[in-house]
């Protein structure tokens, strides 16, 4: 499995997504540990948190894995988010879901994370939604305290549009290191929106979640596009879902898929997209069905 570096921190090229993993009959323990190995055992080292994944309790069911099986931590790399405040969980007592981008709220989450985690370090923090509210000065400079402290190792942010990446930037010493985008086959307009050119441009390479449209890519809406998976699987000897992951690291921005499955079948076929090769014509073969239409 390729490795790529973002910032101060390495990263594997596929990332195991832990959003659903409050959402499994089993949370064991052994079973989320069952679920790491799976993805080690195929280079993936990289495991994708947010503190309000499974209502504020998705941290500690990893780190409940990490506490029965301490010598895990030195094999894996841990991203995990912070801003969005939902009236569950730990916030139940607030009265609107809302984003907080304050370097209170950003500090709380960050030792909340580090608590629920068993961990010492972050190795990579997200801004998980752009705050319309965001003081980007205080923002930003809680940020670089935290990178000082080595609380985090990495910063970056989730589903920013260009100009708010570059508002935070603007606030900051550190680099911000990736932005965590919506993108698949399906959901491809950030590749046409400026999203992905505009880290392109920069050398920043996109995290994409939802890289299989959330299961939309094999349902019936998709499938025009998945014929054209399959064929294309079929001759190369891997899955439809494989070739739509292969889709997004073929492009040369470097996109970090984030993959998200509690099947311990599935997550041991997750690094079967590194060996999709598609040329040029497959991958606008792919993107015209996308589409519906041939392009302009």
């Amino acid at each position: 499995m390729e490795r790529v570096t973002l910032g101060n921190t390495e990263i594997s090229r596929i990332v195991y997504g832990m959003w659903r993993l409050g959402d499994d009959a089993d949370t064991s323990p052994a079973h989320v540990q069952a679920k790491i190995e799976a993805c080690l055992e195929q280079g993936i080292t990289t495991m994708d948190q947010a503190d309000i994944y499974g209502g504020y309790e998705a941290e500690a069911l990893l780190g409940a894995a990490l506490r029965a099986a301490p010598a895990l931590r030195d094999r894996i790399e841990i991203v995990t988010k912070c801003d969005i405040v939902a009236p569950v969980g730990r916030h139940a007592a607030a009265r609107v879901k809302h984003y907080d981008t304050s370097a209170a709220h950003i500090r709380a989450s960050v030792e909340a994370s580090l608590r629920e985690l068993g961990v010492e370090t972050i190795d990579l923090l997200l801004v998980h939604r752009p705050d319309p509210m965001m003081d980007h000065r205080e923002t930003g400079t809680c940020l670089d305290a935290l990178l000082a402290e080595g609380k985090v190792r990495a910063v970056g942010v989730s589903n920013f549009r260009p100009w708010d990446w570059s508002l935070l930037q603007s606030a900051m010493f550190a680099p911000l290191v990736t932005n965590q985008v919506e993108l698949s086959v399906l959901h491809n307009t950030p590749l046409t929106n400026g999203d992905i050119a505009f880290l392109q441009e920069r050398g920043i390479r996109p995290m994409a979640w939802s890289p299989l449209a959330g299961g939309a890519l094999f349902a019936e809406g998709g499938a025009r596009v998945r014929d054209v998976l399959e064929r294309i699987g079929a001759e190369q000897g891997v899955g439809a879902d494989a070739v739509a992951v292969g889709w997004l690291l073929a492009h040369p921005a470097g996109v970090v898929p984030v993959m998200g499955t509690n099947s311990l079948g599935r997550i041991a076929r997750l690094s079967e997209a590194a060996k999709v090769r598609l040329d040029r014509q497959d991958w606008f073969e792919i993107y015209t069905a996308a589409l519906g239409h041939e392009v302009p």
